[in-house]
């Protein structure tokens, strides 16, 4: 873990029902009332709670307002602390390891979500329809980055086969959904489309937009073309990661099929018309060659999944 633990509640203290995870980057305006609103939420649905905030490198004073509220809630609120900005998925990471409550709520630090409001709605939501995990849907967005969030969802639902409508945005899911997760860089993104991959069942609940009311968006175009590639990276690890042999095989045949039909071609030419078309007969001979090599490669892949997940047998003391 590459956060300092700053503030933990002290040991013997109960474990919540709820841990409210705020990432925060400079957003000094906004934490007291944060922490404010996220106990009136808890406190409307009758629950116990904690608050895990990770300063993600703050140059403004936003450390020392967690601190403050750590002052007035110090079995509540624990503080993780980056040196220098991580990303999102870093502070998620981290934050991940230290919750203990049953029910994680992932509330944004500006305020754009009012957790007064959005708390209540997202456990009534999970507690009704017995859900593992429940999306925010914001309504009324009016930020300017509505289109491309709306391209975001869209090819996802397509791509995953998710019927929510606003993936990136507040969200609680229960404790189970965090075994076994692993996250890379800015995959925070798609923590519904891994969910909805191992058949956790998600739901979603419409939540009202605030106008940011202080510090500024995090948001840059830069991640458009980036969140596009790992949004193909991450379908081709949850299609392909169990049997790799799909796509090298799958490759591999149909670059197989088709050198073997141009060479099939260039030998019946050869005989009927004695014509040779050397440079197309190389072409199909290095399909072919091709072909060979990622079939091979599909087997070796295959090879190391399964010795990845054979359970090493178990030795006897007597044998040590």
């Amino acid at each position: 873990m590459r956060a300092e633990l700053l503030h933990a509640p002290a040991q013997g203290a109960p474990d919540p029902e709820i841990s409210v995870y705020v990432p925060a980057l400079n957003e000094e305006g906004t934490i007291a009332e944060l922490a404010e609103r996220i106990a009136t939420g808890c406190s409307a649905v009758d629950a116990t709670f904690e608050i895990v905030f990770v300063d993600d490198g703050s140059t403004d004073s936003t450390l020392q307002r967690m601190r403050d509220v750590a002052a007035q809630w110090p079995d509540q609120v624990q503080i993780l602390h980056h040196r220098t900005p991580l990303g999102l998925t870093e502070t998620m990471i981290d934050a991940f390891r230290c919750v203990r409550g049953d029910v994680i709520i992932w509330i944004p630090a500006d305020l754009e979500s009012d957790p007064g409001e959005d708390i209540p709605r997202l456990i009534g939501k999970m507690r009704g329809d017995d859900l593992d995990v429940v999306c925010g849907w914001r309504q009324g967005r009016a930020d300017g980055k509505s289109l491309f969030s709306w391209i975001y969802n869209a090819v996802s639902r397509r791509l995953f086969s998710v019927s929510a409508h606003d993936m990136n945005w507040i969200k609680a899911f229960r404790r189970e959904c965090l075994r076994d997760l692993e996250l890379r860089s800015d995959w925070h993104r798609f923590l519904v489309m891994i969910w909805a991959e191992r058949g956790f069942k998600i739901g979603e609940v419409p939540t009202t937009w605030h106008p940011r009311r202080s510090g500024r968006s995090k948001f840059g175009l830069w991640r458009i073309p980036v969140s596009f590639f790992d949004v193909l990276a991450l379908r081709f690890l949850l299609t392909f990661s169990r049997k790799p042999l799909l796509f090298f095989g799958g490759a591999g045949l149909t670059f197989g099929a088709l050198g073997s039909v141009i060479i099939g071609y260039l030998t019946i030419l050869y005989f009927t018309t004695n014509t040779q078309r050397r440079p197309l007969f190389y072409f199909g001979l290095t399909l072919i060659v091709v072909a060979f090599l990622l079939l091979c490669v599909g087997f070796l892949a295959e090879l190391i999944v399964k010795g990845e997940r054979a359970e090493p047998p178990r030795r006897d003391k007597r044998d040590r």
